[in-house]
Formats: structure tokens, sequence, C-alpha cells
């Protein structure tokens, strides 16, 4: 993915390749099914995939960085996007994290690493890095592969936390009242 609708490739040549889309979206879109594609084509999907659909700006995040996301979860059903089990995209409030402290899922602490304020990324989940042969209840059935596309809306990278004054920020690390990617932070509705 490259600014201004472009994206880039290497062939099995390692010839490099650009395609330049119309609009963002065609280009989001694509980067999607290109993701989905290597999905589909590996023989068994042991890590997290991540596919950026927009690149954002300013310092990658590493573990340690607090970061406020938006995101919708899917299934993985049928070699594609199934049924949306969670989100917070139309909602008030973002997903609050700090990378790294074992609130997510570890899915998402992988494939979040490296993101930039205002970057999309789209990440297939195996159920090892998800929530496993026990699921979710009435949201995520046993041994699910899950699909998150994550936009980073706000970040505080670790090394800014402490202030001239001494004080931390950690105080804002509490779970967040949203339905988490943590078994035990989904809300009943």
């Amino acid at each position: 993915v490259q600014p201004n609708n472009y994206s880039t490739f290497y062939d099995d040549q390692r010839q490099n390749w650009s395609i330049m889309f119309e609009s963002e979206k065609a280009a989001v879109d694509f980067s999607k099914q290109v993701c989905i594609a290597k999905c589909n084509s590996s023989p068994a999907l042991d890590s997290v995939l991540s596919q950026d659909l927009l690149l954002g700006e300013g310092q990658g995040v590493e573990g340690g960085d607090s970061l406020e996301v938006a995101y919708t979860g899917w299934l993985f059903q049928n070699n594609g996007l199934g049924q949306v089990f969670d989100s917070n995209v139309n909602k008030d409030k973002l997903l609050r994290l700090k990378l790294g402290s074992g609130k997510v899922i570890k899915g998402w602490e992988e494939g979040m690493l490296g993101m930039k304020k205002g970057g999309r990324r789209l990440l297939i989940i195996p159920p090892a890095w998800a929530y496993g042969a026990q699921g979710v209840a009435a949201r995520v059935p046993p041994d699910s592969t899950l699909v998150f596309e994550v936009e980073v809306r706000r970040v505080k990278l670790a090394k800014e936390c402490s202030g001239s004054d001494g004080l931390s920020v950690s105080s804002r690390d509490s779970p967040a009242p949203s339905p988490i990617p943590s078994s035990d932070g989904f809300s009943s509705d």
C-alpha cells in the first residue's frame, strides 16, 4: 500500500509492479481481497496475517504504546468475510488499549505492531491467536478464525507517557467499557 491510491508488489520473479486505483475505497477493497486470498492459499494458518489498507503517519507503534482504535470483527466463513460479531465503528467510544499489556487477544498484540496513527489494517487471526477452542458464548464459535479491520485513531507513545511533572497516565489503561477482544470483556448486549 502506497500513498495516493497506489499499491506495489513483487511477483515470484522479484519483478516490481504498481497498480493505481481510481479511489481510496477501490485500493482498500483490493488490499482486503489480497489478504483473504493469502489466507485461502496458505495450507494452514498458524500466525496472524496482516495487510495494510492505509498507512497512516508518524512513528510505528510498539509494545507499551497506548492506542485508541476503531474496529470491526468478522468470522472467517466460506473462505471470506462472514458474520460481523463485534464492532465499535458506529459507537461513540473508541477501544483504548496498551500494546503488550495482555488485555486483548494475542492476534491483536502481534498484528497491530508497526501501525501508525490514521493507519488501517486487515488482520486474519487463527483460533490459537484468538479465542481458541472455547470461543465466546453466543458470539464466536469454538476454533474460529477471525478477521478484524482495525484503524488507529490516536497514539500515545510509551516514551511520552510520563510528563515533566512525573505523573504517569497509566490510570487511563483501565479495561475499556466496550466489547473488547478478551473473553471477559464482552458486554451483555
